[in-house]
C-alpha cells in the first residue's frame, strides 16, 4: 500500500498514485475548507496546495443546505474536487451518523466520508469507543469510512479490519501545530496496514508534513497549519512542496543513521 518497492525500480511521481476506496489521486495532501477568512481564500489555498481531495464540516458549511448563503460548492465545484464530509463537532456515535447520513443526502448519494468522534471540547482527542461502534454502522450502511483515531496501532488495525478504506491518526491535538509526537507509533501503523495511513491533526508547519511522508504515511490532511498561518496562500504552497518532497524521500530510501562519520570520498581504490 505504501509502494515499497525493490531498489532497482526507482517509482517516479507520475508512477505513484494515490489510492483510496479505488480512486486515484495525485496529490497526497488534503486540506480542510474551515476558519479561511473568507471563500476567496479558501479557494486560493486550496488551489495553491494542488489538493484534490477536500474535507467539509457539514454542521459548519453550507453547501446547499443554506439556500441563499455563501455555497463553499460555488468555489470548490465537485467537477473538481472530490469532497470528503466531516463529522467535526460531532460527540456522539449517534450524531456523527446522522450527519453523514444527511451528508450522502445532501450531495446525491456520496459515499466517502471521514469519522470524527471527539471525546471532549478541550482536547478535542477522539473517543475510540464511539468511533468504533460509528465506523461499525456507517460501513454496514454503504459508506466508504476514512476515520479519524489516536495513534495506537491496535486501535488502527482494528478499524482497518473492520472495513475502514483509510487510517487516520493524529501526530498530535488537532490544531496544536506540534507536528508527530509519536513517530514510531505512526510506523507500527503504517508497517501493519494495508490501506492509507494519512496523518490528521497536529501537523504546524512544512517539515511535520515531510517527516510524516517521510515516515511512510500515503497522505497527510490539515486545515489549521494552513488556514492560520500569517500567510495561508503561500503556507499551502509549502505544503504541497513538502508532502511532495516527504514522499519522493520515503521511496527513495534514506541512508542509515550511524553514530560516526562516513567520508563522502573514502581513500580506499586512490592512486597514492
Amino acid at each position: 500500500m505504501n509502494n515499497v518497492i525493490a531498489d532497482s525500480t526507482p517509482v517516479l511521481p507520475q508512477d505513484d498514485p494515490l489510492i483510496i476506496a479505488g480512486r486515484r489521486f495525485h496529490s497526497r495532501l488534503l486540506t480542510g475548507t474551515g476558519k479561511f477568512k473568507d471563500l476567496a481564500e479558501t479557494q486560493a489555498a486550496t488551489e495553491a496546495a494542488g489538493a484534490e481531495i477536500v474535507t467539509v464540516a457539514i454542521r459548519r458549511t453550507n453547501i446547499g443546505q443554506t439556500p441563499g448563503a455563501p455555497n463553499l460548492l460555488d468555489v470548490l465545484p465537485r467537477s473538481r474536487y472530490t469532497l470528503l464530509p466531516n463529522t467535526a463537532g460531532c460527540y456522539t456515535a449517534e450524531e456523527a451518523i446522522r450527519t453523514c447520513r444527511l451528508a450522502r443526502e445532501l450531495l446525491d448519494g456520496h459515499a466517502l466520508t471521514k469519522l470524527e468522534v471527539l471525546g471532549d471540547a478541550k482536547t478535542l482527542f477522539p473517543d475510540v469507543v464511539a468511533t468504533l461502534k460509528a465506523a461499525e454502522v456507517l460501513i454496514h450502511e454503504g459508506f466508504e469510512v476514512m476515520v479519524y483515531t489516536n495513534d495506537d496501532p491496535i486501535i488502527a488495525k482494528v478499524l482497518e479490519d473492520m472495513g475502514c478504506v483509510a487510517v487516520m491518526p493524529l501526530a498530535a491535538p488537532i490544531g496544536s501545530g506540534l507536528g508527530i509526537r509519536n513517530p514510531y507509533n505512526i510506523r507500527s501503523i503504517i508497517e501493519n496496514a494495508k490501506v492509507p495511513i494519512i496523518v490528521d491533526a497536529g501537523v504546524g508547519t512544512a517539515s511535520d508534513a515531510a517527516i510524516a511522508m517521510e515516515l511512510g504515511c500515503a497522505g497527510v490532511l490539515m486545515n489549521t497549519a494552513i488556514a492560520g498561518a500569517r500567510h495561508p496562500v503561500l503556507m499551502a504552497s509549502a505544503m504541497k512542496k513538502a508532502v511532495a518532497a516527504g514522499r519522493e524521500a520515503f521511496l527513495a530510501g534514506r541512508i542509515p543513521r550511524k553514530r560516526y562519520a562516513s567520508a563522502s570520498s573514502p581513500l580506499d581504490g586512490t592512486f597514492f
